[in-house]
């Protein structure tokens, strides 16, 4: 019944032929209620219900009329050809039943079909899969109406199959990987944060990987290669999870040569590794590729642990931090995430991100420690410590934020306010004690600072704002910064040498130990390395090649003009050794640890002695 109505006077296809009027459910509406309607004329009713009936079995939009008992009392032919039942087939059937319609209402649903049934609600519409006779589905959207005062229901339904085939293959190829056919990120999160709620075992795995060299492959043999590559590691990875222990494992490719492995209801920690070990040995087979036989290998990040109180981010997060430690302990292997490394890296990250407002709070104060002459015990200098009074991780020492400080650009900063209150403080204790020696202050520069700022200008403008004397005033570099080539850190320490400040090399022994090239520039005196002076600590453990090291370099010092400090004295017998050697100065805990400068003070003016201060 899809084809033309034939017209009068014509054969069926021949030029009077009219196309047949599309009568919609609003019309059969119409007609049904007009059916219903009082009329005095019982064949002018009579002409009505036949006008409807007709109009309702032609109709092209599928329909049925429901009965108040939930049955189908009349379907039309495009309903029954739709789902594929024969002329009458559906009539009497229940319409939510698997032998009618099949429907398939729940719990949110049948109460408001039953009250449109009832003529207590005007309207429901709905989506369903209806069964088609041959036992495929038919997706469609389902509207029900009241039909008449007495009850009942019009029921009409629209085809959307393909409109649900075509949305499905957009979200297939909105949540799937070109390459390699595999989910990508957005489905593999979006399966991560369902199975975190699901996990039949509680628990929940992720193994977080990449290629190691496949960059250098894509790049020398081109992306097309590239992809196939891909593609073939995907496909081992798969057959990898194949018999996981589990509800379900997903593999996915978060893009560019990273994948993760998705175990859904873990067995533990176990299962994971095992699961890494196999996805390496098999990734670390060649593979043949466009005629060419190429070999990578992969880094993985093994993450393991309970679904409660994790979320998604987070587990990714630890994932991708675990997968860096992997390949910052040298690639081709698997890494289980660490609470304890995690930490550190997280304090880390907070120090490095607070570093310079630290510096404007003032977070930032100054110890010093004493350099003691070892001719006769007296206090020559001090050297300036700055530790971080961190409102979260307490009193901090150098050797947490300096490396972090010169990775990120602050030590320039902080380098400066060290030498103006290093600076300030020595002028004040110079001014309090006139009637003795004033001790130097000794100030540790960074590589970074000699070459991200100008320490010339910087020393020119503390020592003019404070009044310090230049002489009073010693700048620590290691060798590192300056036994190197002539340049920028050469020159700045000749003119600060020319200004009457001390320069002193630090920890030397332990860097490049250029001699010569130690004659040639404008420094002062030397600090010996701590490991050196170790040795010194007793008679029975004493290394003859220790004292033979610090007598040659201390010799030569003095040779050359320059004094020399010993480091990490913390005994009295080190300490004799190196005033026999003729080691000048001394300093570490023998004297005194770091202290705040009011203890300085006392040491100045005679009050309290390096007993006292230790």
């Amino acid at each position: 019944m899809n084809g033309p109505i034939p017209g009068p006077g014509g054969p069926p296809g021949g030029a009077q032929d009219i196309p047949r009027p599309v009568i919609t459910e609003r019309d059969v509406q119409a007609g049904y209620r007009a059916d219903q309607q009082t009329d005095s004329r019982a064949g002018h009713r009579a002409d009505h219900r036949a006008d409807y009936r007709a109009a309702f079995r032609i109709a092209s939009a599928p329909m049925a009329l429901i009965a108040p008992s939930g049955r189908i009392t009349a379907a039309n032919t495009a309903l029954e050809t739709l789902l594929g039942h024969g002329p009458g087939e559906l009539a009497g059937l229940p319409a939510d039943a698997a032998t009618g319609l099949d429907l398939g209402l729940d719990g949110d649903t049948r109460g408001p079909y039953h009250a449109v049934l009832s003529g207590r609600r005007e309207q429901l519409r709905c989506t369903r899969r209806l069964k088609h006779a041959d036992g495929h589905t038919v997706w469609a959207e389902v509207t029900v109406r009241p039909s008449g005062p007495d009850g009942g229901a019009l029921l009409s339904v629209l085809d959307i199959t393909e409109r649900r085939e075509l949305r499905e293959k957009l979200w297939h190829l909105q949540m799937h990987d070109p390459v390699t056919r595999l989910p990508n990120r957005s489905l593999f999160v979006e399966r991560l944060t369902a199975a975190l709620n699901d996990s039949a075992t509680g628990r929940i795995g992720l193994c977080y990987l990449d290629l190691d060299g496949f960059k250098a492959i894509n790049d020398t043999h081109g992306h097309r290669v590239g992809d196939e590559l891909l593609s073939a590691a995907a496909r081992r990875l798969s057959q990898c999870t194949n018999g996981t222990t589990g509800t379900g494992t997903l593999v996915a490719r978060l893009g560019g040569d990273e994948f993760a492995v998705l175990v859904e209801s873990s067995a533990g920690t176990d299962q994971l590794t095992g699961l890494a070990q196999a996805m390496l040995a098999a990734l670390q087979r060649p593979f043949d590729v466009a005629g060419q036989r190429l070999s990578v290998s992969a880094s993985i990040g093994v993450v393991e642990r309970e679904c409660a109180g994790v979320n998604a981010t987070s587990l990714m997060q630890a994932a991708d931090t675990t997968l860096y430690w992997a390949k910052a302990d040298g690639r081709a292997r698997w890494t289980v995430f660490d609470p304890e490394r995690n930490a550190h890296r997280m304090t880390r990250q907070s120090l490095t991100a607070t570093l310079r407002p630290a510096i404007e709070r003032g977070e930032f104060v100054l110890e010093y420690q004493p350099i003691v002459a070892l001719a006769d015990d007296t206090l020559r200098g001090v050297e300036a410590l700055v530790r971080w009074q961190h409102p979260q991780f307490g009193r901090l020492t150098p050797d947490r934020f300096i490396g972090l400080a010169e990775e990120n650009g602050a030590i320039v900063p902080l380098g400066r306010w060290v030498l103006t209150e290093a600076c300030r403080q020595a002028r004040a204790w110079q001014l309090s004690h006139q009637h003795r020696p004033p001790p130097f202050v000794s100030v540790n520069v960074a590589v970074r600072q000699m070459w991200d700022s100008d320490v010339v200008a910087d020393v020119t403008r503390v020592l003019a704002e404070t009044g310090l004397p230049a002489g009073l005033l010693q700048l620590e570099l290691t060798e590192s910064a300056v036994m190197g080539p002539a340049g920028r850190p050469l020159q700045a320490l000749q003119e600060l040498s020319e200004m009457g400040v001390r320069i002193a090399i630090d920890d030397f022994g332990t860097g490049y130990s250029n001699l010569a090239y130690l004659s040639q520039l404008p420094v002062r005196a030397l600090k010996l390395d701590g490991t050196f002076v170790k040795g010194f600590r007793t008679a029975r453990h004493l290394n003859p090649a220790d004292e033979t090291i610090v007598t040659a370099l201390v010799d030569l010092a003095h040779k050359l003009g320059l004094t020399v400090t010993a480091e990490c004295v913390e005994g009295q017998a080190q300490a004799d050794r190196l005033r026999r050697i003729g080691c000048d100065t001394g300093q570490g805990w023998l004297y005194a640890k770091p202290l705040p400068p009011e203890r300085i003070t006392a040491m100045i003016g005679g009050t309290t002695g390096f007993a006292d201060g230790s």
